[in-house]
């Protein structure tokens, strides 16, 4: 499998936002995250290069969350730009991620947010591929149970 460097590297991006919910740091770690991938040729392993950055990433923001333990994370910036949309479209959303464990939002995010593949979180959870598919379906559960929707659009 050959990755598309840019295509996954606003992935990453979005993923370490999502986590750390500030934009400088998050291009901070992404950055990183590349530059440890990049500067290792053990890591350029083809079949593997997903699970990789990922896992990369991952640790590094739960470094970035050791570093600021007793501080507070601010909160998701809302860009200028359709400000009233975003708000409207996204709030019930977010809320109702908000109430899932941050693993199952994890699992979420880089399924549906970043299109990683289920073999490729799979391995980052140490599940197989139909325990995953199993707590998917779960949390798909619970979000429309939190959003008191029959669908999720």
């Amino acid at each position: 499998m050959s990755i598309d460097i840019d295509e996954q590297y606003d992935k990453i991006y979005r993923y370490c936002f999502l986590r750390v919910r500030h934009k400088e740091t998050a291009e901070d770690i992404t950055q990183e995250t590349f530059l440890r991938y990049l500067e290792h040729p053990h890591y350029n392993s083809v079949d593997k290069t997903l699970q990789l950055l990922y896992t990369i990433a991952g640790n590094l923001c739960t470094d970035e969350f050791r570093r600021k333990k007793t501080a507070e994370l601010s909160a998701a910036e809302v860009s200028d730009e359709n400000v009233e949309e975003d708000i409207i479209s996204g709030y019930e959303l977010r809320q109702a991620l908000d109430k899932l464990s941050e693993d199952d939002r994890e699992i979420i995010l880089l399924r549906y947010v970043n299109e990683v593949p289920v073999n490729v979180i799979a391995k980052l959870h140490n599940i197989s591929r139909f325990a995953l598919n199993r707590r998917i379906k779960r949390i798909l559960g619970a979000l429309h149970e939190y959003l008191g929707k029959e669908e999720l659009i």
